[in-house]
């Protein structure tokens, strides 16, 4: 079922917002719902209980896995953050900062603050690269490919211990269901940055 309110009739209406908002005893905001309402929110009781959309409630069980993943990270020197880094070192997935960023979906700036940090405690490091020798190839420091082996044995068992009463075929279909779900907030970023842009 749908419950996203539709983006072309938002558009269509949004003109008329100025105009029958100069009518008495109506504001914008009330307008708003009046729309929200009509396109079928309220018969799903969505904006009656905000906390149970599935954005939120995605949003606590991933701040949920982050504050276990850390726990059981932290004793063995990685941080939750750096796994998408060390992941794709591992798997020689990417090499280089830019390619990390893009890898683990986010921007460069932070990801070369997560680099400096990851090369301070050793986790990592960076050697000329043979093609190119202005720049620098990021890999895997011997402390973190001797430790990775435990960092992911510990994470399985942590998704394990919160999927406890899902059957196989139910966390399959969680995880399919995730997959489509991350597609369609990808998609929906590219294009609002493309028609920023524009």
């Amino acid at each position: 079922m749908d419950m996203s309110f539709p983006q072309w009739r938002l558009k269509d209406q949004l003109g008329g917002i100025k105009r029958y908002c100069r009518m008495p005893r109506i504001n914008i905001h009330t307008y708003i719902y009046i729309l929200w309402s009509s396109a079928g929110k309220r018969s799903s009781g969505m904006d009656e209980d905000v906390l149970s959309t599935p954005g939120h409630l995605i949003s606590l069980a991933a701040r949920g896995f982050a504050r276990l993943s850390e726990t059981r990270l932290k004793p063995l020197g990685f941080g939750v953050g750096q796994l998408p880094v060390l992941v794709a070192l591992q798997d020689g997935k990417a090499s280089t900062q830019r390619d990390l960023a893009r890898f683990a979906r986010v921007e460069q700036p932070p990801m070369a603050q997560m680099l400096a940090r990851m090369e301070r405690d050793g986790l990592i490091e960076r050697t000329r690269d043979p093609a190119d020798g202005r720049s620098s190839r990021i890999v895997l420091a011997k402390a973190a490919r001797d430790g990775m082996p435990e960092a992911i044995a510990a994470l399985f068992q942590g998704n394990e211990e919160a999927l406890a009463g899902f059957t196989d075929a139910e966390a399959a279909q969680l995880v399919g269901l995730l997959k489509r779900l991350i597609d369609n907030l990808d998609q929906i970023a590219n294009a609002e940055s493309a028609s920023s842009d524009c």
